[in-house]
């Protein structure tokens, strides 16, 4: 059955529509040429920070990189991503360098000393070239309590290896970190189910 004259127009434009527009992304595309490791922020009060970048990882055991996983904050939590990560020994490396939320440890001193080990060890699997991937997992949060000196962090990002890609999760991103950012993004939040009295679920929080 032949389909109404007005419909089989509209199709037509929208075909139309469509053909150029693809020859206008495909103008653009072919002058995209660069490769190289990208510094990655992932911030903003919404979910999903650390699981977008947990994300990325997959993706790279997927192409068989290497990738070097530092925790600033989250402790030694029994979480599903790491179950899964262990099973990849030879393609990840795992420093869970945390003591808990600073709400929780309750001693500031403590959290500087533990974030400057945590960074030292961030630095130490960027500088080797031995991964391709290497996730500061919530760094920010240390930023933002000035833990770390962010001009230090700032300088040694910018001096990464080419080849490495490095990813910063965490709310609050300083100012400094996303200037000097490939790419940046925020998670909005605007629903919570926290707030209608759920609690850390495994498979959604963990």
């Amino acid at each position: 059955m032949a389909e109404p004259v007005d419909q089989a127009d509209e199709n037509a434009a929208a075909n139309e529509k469509r053909r150029r527009h693809k020859e206008a992304k495909d103008r653009i595309l072919a002058k995209k040429t660069r490769t190289g490791g990208l510094l990655i922020v992932h911030t903003g009060k919404g979910k999903g920070k650390t699981t977008a970048a947990m994300g990325m990882i997959m993706r790279c055991i997927g192409h068989g990189m290497k990738v070097g996983i530092v925790q600033f904050v989250k402790g030694r939590w029994e979480t599903g991503e790491r179950t899964v990560l262990d099973h990849f020994p030879d393609q990840i490396d795992i420093a869970v360098m945390g003591e808990g939320f600073t709400w929780e440890t309750q001693d500031r001193g403590r959290d500087i000393a533990a974030a400057q080990k945590a960074w030292q060890r961030g630095k130490e699997m960027i500088a080797s070239g031995k991964y391709g991937f290497v996730l500061l997992d919530e760094i920010n949060i240390v930023l933002r309590y000035d833990y770390l000196p962010i001009d230090e962090i700032v300088a040694v990002l910018k001096q990464k290896p080419e080849t490495v890609h490095v990813a910063c999760t965490g709310r609050n991103a300083k100012k400094e970190l996303i200037e000097a950012a490939d790419l940046v993004t925020e998670m909005t939040e605007i629903k919570h189910h926290f707030r209608a009295g759920y609690k850390a679920q495994s498979g959604i929080e963990f």
